[in-house]
């Protein structure tokens, strides 16, 4: 597959190594010499030193024939236009990182798509959902719904108190048992289990379960003492900000905190009143956070645009008694740190939009991706056709590579969970979680 990528910022950057890990011909497109010289040098790619604004820099980078044209540069309007003159020339499929969520409204982007951007991408939207998701469940650290909750996948740090630490996973994950773990982070560690494989103190565990299920799984990992977040403190009133407040459940308070006096204001005309409390302050300020009720608060997020204060903001607020805590890491060499620290919910922005990007990269059949940042694993979703190889064998039978598990499945609606004897069938939309592994490849099974 070819692949052209226009922009090496932070974005273009880390999907280009991504990418590269799959061995596709990438060609990564910017007029700045430095930013290119961030690259990776084991990344397995072309760079092409150029303005991507140039229609003869497009050509020379064979836009044309890209299967996938990616345009993340720090300019929106740069991004559209010239993914427009890359379809023009003839690419397969445009994807425009853009800031402004109104482009995506109904009629907006249909507009956008007959002009030849095939999807827009905002981070900072995507962003906001996650956290919105993360803020509904306190205690745990990552949730994922799958056709709307048919199955669900939750991240959850294991501390004392869990019930199934210890104890081969075969013994609780049979064929009747209502969930699978389906990947563990230890350490630095990520491991796709097998049935010998056991849950320890302190692993970052990822289960596959059903709605239903939920308030099962809260129970065994020793959660149901959290309490659930009615009250939100943001640090940061940036655009993701403004975009987690706007969406956030009725049942929630929030209150901002911003230390510009001029962005105050402006929170203040984009938010309604009943919407958030803006502070003006600095979100590190003890004296100010146990004025505005950090004691009493049940979250705590963390949003400016420098990683190590959003790090240092959420170990604060956990010392101050906030269970829940979300920082945005955008530094990719923190979130290893930020994860030791034991600092909660970590939210990146390049990670999410990756995903979104990386799903258009593969066959039409996969319909979702995500990335288990914290885990350093893959999950997406394949829709198993028919006469593929993943329907005339059962599961076990498969031969499916090593670091690869399957961990339920979609019918007609109800969400199932798969087991060794599993068939699955026509039709079905399969979660595949895999670690170290090609997901091209994975994806003949399904085809």
């Amino acid at each position: 597959m070819k692949i052209v990528i226009a922009g090496a910022c932070d974005i273009g950057i880390y999907l280009a190594t991504l990418l590269s890990h799959s061995h596709e011909n990438i060609i990564l497109i910017d007029e700045d010499e430095e930013r290119l010289g961030r690259m990776d040098a084991e990344a397995d790619l072309m760079t092409l030193q150029a303005s991507p604004s140039s229609v003869k820099t497009l050509k020379e980078a064979g836009a044309g024939e890209a299967d996938l044209f990616i345009a993340v540069t720090a300019d929106q309007h740069l991004n559209l236009n010239i993914c427009m003159i890359a379809k023009a020339l003839g690419a397969e499929k445009t994807v425009a990182k853009i800031d402004d969520v109104e482009l995506t409204e109904p009629g907006v982007a249909e507009m956008f798509e007959r002009l030849g951007v095939s999807s827009l991408i905002v981070p900072e939207t995507l962003a906001a959902t996650d956290i919105i998701n993360g803020l509904k469940m306190s205690w745990v650290r990552q949730r994922w719904d799958v056709h709307n909750g048919a199955l669900v996948m939750l991240g959850i740090k294991l501390r004392e108190g869990c019930e199934i630490l210890n104890q081969p996973l075969k013994d609780l994950c049979g064929p009747d048992d209502p969930y699978h773990v389906v990947a563990i982070k230890r350490g630095y560690e990520t491991i796709i289990p097998g049935g010998n494989d056991e849950l320890r103190l302190y692993d970052l565990a990822y289960f596959m379960t059903t709605r239903q299920y939920i308030p099962y799984i809260r129970k065994i990992v020793g959660k149901e003492h959290y309490v659930d977040v009615k009250n939100v403190l943001f640090m940061g009133g940036g655009n993701t900000c403004v975009r987690a407040v706007k969406n956030i459940p009725s049942y929630m308070e929030a209150k901002i905190i911003e230390k510009d006096e001029a962005r105050c204001e402006e929170l203040n005309d984009l938010l309604e009143e009943d919407k958030a409390l803006v502070i003006h302050g600095d979100g590190r300020d003890i004296q100010l956070l146990n004025e505005e009720g950090i004691m009493s608060t049940q979250a705590f997020v963390a949003l400016t645009d420098n990683t190590e204060t959003n790090i240092l903001a959420c170990l604060t607020a956990k010392r101050l008694g906030v269970r829940k805590t979300v920082a945005m890491v955008e530094n990719m060499d923190y979130v290893s740190m930020a994860d030791s620290l034991d600092i909660g919910t970590i939210v990146n922005k390049k990670d999410i939009a990756a995903s979104h990007i990386y799903q258009m990269m593969l066959d039409a059949d996969v319909s979702n991706v995500r990335f288990l940042t914290m885990a350093n694993a893959d999950v997406a979703e394949f829709t198993a056709q028919e006469g593929s190889k993943v329907t005339k064998r059962r599961v076990f039978e498969l031969g499916l590579p090593r670091g690869v598990t399957i961990g339920g499945l979609v019918r007609k609606g109800e969400g199932i969970l798969v087991s060794g004897g599993t068939q699955i069938q026509a039709g079905d939309s399969v979660m595949v979680f895999c670690h170290n592994a090609n997901m091209q490849q994975i994806g003949k099974f399904f085809n």
